[in-house]
This record gives C-alpha cells, sequence and structure tokens, in this order.
C-alpha cells in the first residue's frame, strides 16, 4: 500500500546519497537568516531539481522542523478529473524512505467534501507533489504527509479544503507550483515578476494557466490566507534559465 516514486532517476537523482547531497547543497547555498516566525505556508516549484531546487531551498530553509503534518497541494498533469484527489495508499516513496499518509484526514474530506475523490490513478505518474517529499523529508523531522491533487476545480473549492486542514502550528500547508513556461528569458522575467507581484498582493484571480500551472491552487491559498489574516512575502523568484542555465 505504497506510492513508489515515479520521477526518481528522472526529474531528482535515484541515488540516495547524492538526492541528499544535493538537496543539502541547494539548502546550505539558499540558507538565510533564521525567520522570528516560520511560515504557515510556502508555494514551491516542482520542476527538475536542476531547475527548481535552489527555489524550492529558499522556501524549504525557513519552515519549521517541528511540525508534524503538511499538506502539499499540486496540479494534476496527467490524469484528468474533476475536483481534488487523495490517495488510498499507506506512504508515498522516495530514495529517501517512505513518506506516512494522514489517512484518517484524508476520509474526512472525502466524507465531507463532494469535490474530493479518493483516487490513486492520478498520483501514480504525478510529479508536482513527489517533487516537495525529499526537501521535507531533510528538514523535517517527521511528519504525516496530506496529498491533495487538484484537477478541474475551482479556488473555492480547494480553500474550503484547505479551512478543513489548516491545523495549528504543527501543520505547514505547500503549494506546488511552476510559473511560465518556454519563454526567452526575458520575457519569462518580465511575465513571472507580474505573476509573483499578483500572488504577493493577494490577487489571484489574475492568475490563469498560462502564468502558473498550478494557479488553481495558489488561488485557494490566497483565499485561505486572507481569511486568517496572513500577508505574503517573497522569498526567490528565478526560472530555469538563472538556476541551470539555457537549454
Amino acid at each position: 500500500m505504497r506510492r513508489p516514486a515515479a520521477v526518481a532517476g528522472t526529474f531528482y537523482p535515484e541515488d540516495p546519497n547524492r538526492l541528499r547531497r544535493q538537496i543539502d547543497g541547494f539548502l546550505h547555498e539558499n540558507a538565510t537568516a533564521p525567520p522570528s516566525t516560520h511560515p504557515k505556508a510556502v508555494i514551491a516549484p516542482h520542476a527538475g531539481i536542476v531547475y527548481s531546487g535552489p527555489i524550492a531551498a529558499s522556501a524549504y530553509a525557513h519552515v519549521d522542523p517541528g511540525i508534524s503534518r503538511v499538506v502539499v497541494v499540486g496540479p494534476a498533469h496527467r490524469v484528468p478529473f474533476h475536483g481534488v484527489a487523495v490517495p488510498t495508499v499507506e506512504a508515498f516513496s522516495t530514495p529517501l524512505g517512505d513518506v506516512p499518509i494522514d489517512g484518517a484526514t484524508l476520509d474526512d474530506l472525502t466524507a465531507r467534501f463532494s469535490q474530493v475523490v479518493a483516487d490513486d490513478r492520478p498520483h501514480a505518474e504525478e510529479h508536482s507533489i513527489e517533487l516537495h517529499l525529499p526537501f521535507l523529508q531533510r528538514c523535517v523531522n517527521t511528519f504525516h504527509l496530506v496529498p491533495l491533487l487538484v484537477g478541474h476545480a475551482t479556488g473555492e473549492q480547494v480553500a474550503e479544503v484547505l479551512a478543513a486542514v489548516w491545523g495549528g502550528d504543527e501543520t505547514l500547508v505547500v503549494c506546488s507550483t511552476d510559473l511560465s513556461h518556454f519563454h526567452p528569458d526575458p520575457e519569462a522575467r518580465r511575465i513571472d515578476a507580474e505573476t509573483a507581484g499578483f500572488i504577493v498582493a493577494g490577487e489571484g484571480t489574475r492568475l490563469d494557466g498560462q502564468r502558473a500551472c498550478g494557479y488553481v491552487g495558489v488561488q485557494g491559498l490566497l483565499r485561505q490566507a486572507a481569511s486568517e489574516g496572513l500577508g505574503v512575502e517573497l522569498l526567490d523568484l528565478r526560472n530555469s534559465s538563472q538556476t541551470a542555465g539555457e537549454a
């Protein structure tokens, strides 16, 4: 009852020692002064780790290592479906070991919300949640995972689910998204800077699929964060040419 790693060896190293060294290197390079308050939620990318790793590390270097539950909201890239899909397995596996699933929370969500469906198929080959797990395994002591894969849904539907799992200081929320795709560097910088400005301002309705593949999850997170009276701070903003170089 485990979901095996789907993109180990392609999106990130399959060898656990190499993976640890790479993630720890990103964290060391992107470490800043410890925050006075750990973030309740972070938005971080899910592209191949050579492209997204430095930016993801800028977010994960700030999280509280003592949290015990992590909610990861990611967009579905491979299997179309309506709503928010949760798995039925007991753990997600990576080369660094198994990440246990918070099954009780997932059962509660499927019972309470019509937009939440239990379906392992969209999760089987999906990378948008998996890319965050090795970072979490290196940055958080022990935690249970609440994986929420977003298909055809609205920001309001995602916000409703997030409100139910928001919890307290024990819970971190991760929203997984890349920004613009396939633009020359100057254009990508312009578009992404504008998108980041919308996010920092809490203007989720100005996002779409051309700006961010996980825009619905971001919309839901921004709605829920606003309802909790939380603001948004920009930690890092780079595209793949700035991390791994031009292809």
